[in-house]
């Protein structure tokens, strides 16, 4: 099907926005994406019509927000390609699921001398909980590295992951250097050894991630808010064999079966590891955006996501004296930078003047910055709703930030 920018744009209201008086040109979609109408108006008309605590209550309006909530948990299964609805559990956040898993499977799995295996372009979310539970168990953590295009060194497999090797925790898309790395060989290097894969889907679930029983993941997370959805809403997947044996992560309501003060039992999954009132209201929203993204057609954003990856990176390329890091062969639509006698925060503050928005810093990923021996990068990120137009005027404000810093 065609590619409707401009009915895509129109969907997204935040667009028509200014931001010191010029129009906002938005490449900040790895941090945060904007929200389509319908995303908006279905939270608003649920918190209007059908606000109610879910599982706990006998009344209509308890009912109606239930099913709605196990609908959404339903469509996310569909989405990425889980078995079970058992092995969907929303949480706050990409970072809240892998600390549950880092927290729940090592107290279960995790023992002194093992170890645990991450890549070196990790955000810091799927690196700092792996430090704390080899921390807590007196276990080994070994770093899986990238060359400088920002490829994993799958050379390194066979030193890295052995017969005590327990976890291997990898993303499915750099959100610096935007690799989107082949997991087959990584999965199956550790699946030989009896280990379990812990993958970060936060840019790669917008971007043509998930699949997750299809490509053998363990455990899979993504935030909402990266999918066009709610903030405050995560997911974790989880076979359902591995959740089933690991105990729980926090308590409280719902996720108990009975309690006692001699013992307590505990809810079946899902609702084991969802403890308290869950964030009903950012899960159904979260199915609206999986329906909306959906209804466009995934492999048709991608596409044209990819296009628009290649003309920035031409056209970024043209800037003297600005660097490009990672040159991955297959990218998600990222481009990090930094142009030499400049900082990043200047250049971010320059183009921000112009309306642009682009992030800058380490990117909670503070092991890329010491592999290239920088402190901070300029990344620009693009939704499905940029265009080249705006990749223009991205470019145009950074020749002039070089021209005022330099």
């Amino acid at each position: 099907m065609a590619y409707d920018i401009e009915q895509i744009r129109r969907d997204f209201p935040i667009l028509e926005r200014e931001v010191n008086r010029r129009k906002l040109v938005y490449f900040d979609s790895g941090a945060t994406a904007q929200k389509p109408q319908r995303v908006i108006e279905a939270t608003d008309r649920l918190m209007r019509e059908s606000n109610a605590n879910i599982h706990r209550g006998v009344h209509h309006l308890s009912g109606v927000m239930t099913e709605m909530y196990e609908e959404a948990r339903e469509r996310v299964r569909k989405f990425i390609g889980a078995q079970h609805r058992e092995e969907v559990i929303f949480t706050a956040g990409a970072t809240a699921s892998i600390n549950l898993v880092a927290y729940a499977w090592s107290s279960r799995f995790l023992r002194e001398g093992d170890n645990v295996v991450v890549s070196e372009m990790e955000h810091h979310s799927n690196i700092v909980p792996w430090q704390l539970a080899c921390e807590r168990h007196g276990a080994e953590l070994r770093v899986l590295p990238f060359d400088d295009r920002g490829e994993l060194m799958m050379d390194k497999l066979g030193e890295l992951i052995d017969e005590r090797t327990r976890l291997v925790a990898v993303t499915e898309a750099s959100n610096t250097l935007g690799t989107m790395p082949d997991l087959e060989p990584i999965i199956a290097k550790a699946h030989a050894v009896g280990a379990v894969v812990m993958v970060d889907g936060c840019q790669g679930i917008v971007h043509g991630g998930g699949n997750v029983a299809e490509r053998g993941y363990d455990f899979y997370a993504f935030s909402g808010h990266k999918l066009y959805g709610p903030t405050g809403i995560g997911v974790l997947y989880g076979r359902k064999e591995l959740l089933e044996a690991m105990p729980p992560f926090m308590g409280g309501g719902d996720m108990v079966d009975k309690v006692t003060f001699a013992k307590t039992t505990y809810a079946p999954l899902p609702l084991k590891y969802e403890a308290g009132t869950s964030n009903f209201i950012g899960a159904v929203g979260l199915g609206e955006a999986i329906e909306y993204v959906e209804s466009i057609g995934m492999e048709t954003i991608e596409v044209y996501e990819q296009e628009l990856l290649e003309y920035m990176t031409e056209q970024l390329s043209t800037i003297e004296d600005l660097k490009i890091y990672g040159t991955a062969e297959r990218k998600c639509p990222l481009v990090c930078f930094t142009i030499e006698g400049t900082h990043p925060y200047d250049v971010g503050m320059i183009l921000d003047k112009l309306g642009v928005a682009i992030r800058t810093g380490h990117h909670c990923a503070e092991p890329v910055m010491t592999h290239f021996g920088v402190t901070g990068m300029c990344r620009a990120s693009i939704g499905m709703y940029n265009t080249k137009e705006e990749v223009d005027a991205l470019v145009k404000g950074v020749e002039r930030a070089v021209m005022m810093l330099k």
